[in-house]
């Protein structure tokens, strides 16, 4: 039981963790709509294969949707919120450097890093509409980072119990040097996924929630506190992510804080009509 619990709160407080040009595909299973890609297939960028994917309603006046999953996941574990965003809106999602299909990074990476490869995707499948950046876990982090040097492209944020902006100290702080048993297994693991060794080869540092303006912003936190049963250090790491998603409120003057009180980490797929309706409510703020 442990063993499973474990995993999660890793896969949860771990995800804390967490360019160039572009040109041409190298699959021919995707088109063109509207001027918009269409269908999955693999672009290049800065050398790199990257895996997209874009379906749905591509009318004019409508914002492109850009899923971003967490460290750890493809793109295919947003293929069921793709598929019922796309009833209404034109919904994108990418495999990042060392997730799913797309090509491994060749060395470590940064947020900013990461970043680069965000900026050149969006170039090469939204053909100039404004974005709304919904992400999930690490990839609600990374939106997060991404916005506020991107006003001119990202005009909307949703993120999904997103890894705090103090991740690297919510866990130091939260589970002691001294810890013994699971816990500091917990805690040495999570610094190491800090540090870069994971898929990605992307390192974070903990930073201040900088401002993107005045764009609508969604922040959704789990409500069942799955955190609370790491031994003895629990509730202390519940407090801290929960303190975290209300930093992220900062990022906008327009934010709003909600809670999923039937879900764990993953919101999407616990409770994918909260997912759902915040998404298409940061869209339709969106002309």
């Amino acid at each position: 039981m442990f063993r499973m619990l474990k995993k999660t709160v890793v896969a949860a407080v771990c995800c804390a963790v967490a360019g160039g040009g572009l040109a041409g595909c190298d699959d021919d299973n995707g088109a063109f709509h509207n001027g918009l890609l269409a269908g999955t297939r693999k672009i290049n960028v800065a050398g790199y294969s990257v895996n997209v994917s874009c379906t749905g309603d591509a009318a004019e006046g409508k914002p492109v949707i850009f899923l971003m999953p967490g460290l750890g996941d493809g793109m295919d574990k947003m293929a069921a919120l793709q598929k019922t965003l796309s009833e209404k809106n034109w919904v994108c999602v990418y495999d990042r450097l060392g997730e799913g299909k797309s090509d491994k990074p060749k060395g470590p990476q940064s947020i900013a890093d990461s970043g680069k490869v965000l900026t050149a995707v969006l170039a090469r499948v939204t053909a100039g509409r404004p974005v709304v950046l919904a992400g999930h876990s690490l990839g609600g982090l990374i939106a997060a980072r991404y916005a506020p040097d991107h006003r001119d492209m990202v005009k909307g944020l949703v993120l999904m119990d997103a890894t705090t902006p103090d991740s690297v100290a919510d866990v130091t702080k939260g589970i002691p040097a001294s810890a013994t048993g699971p816990a500091a297994q917990l805690r040495a693991q999570t610094l190491a996924v800090d540090a870069g060794n994971n898929p990605e080869k992307l390192a974070i540092a903990d930073g201040k929630v900088r401002s993107a303006g005045d764009i609508p912003v969604e922040v959704i936190q789990h409500g069942k506190k799955y955190l609370a049963a790491v031994p003895v250090y629990g509730p202390r790491l519940e407090r801290d992510w929960a303190a975290g998603q209300h930093k992220w409120l900062a990022i906008s003057s327009r934010s709003r804080l909600s809670t999923a009180a039937n879900s764990q980490h993953y919101i999407y797929v616990d409770q994918p009509a909260i997912a759902v309706q915040a998404i298409q409510r940061v869209a339709a703020q969106v002309k």
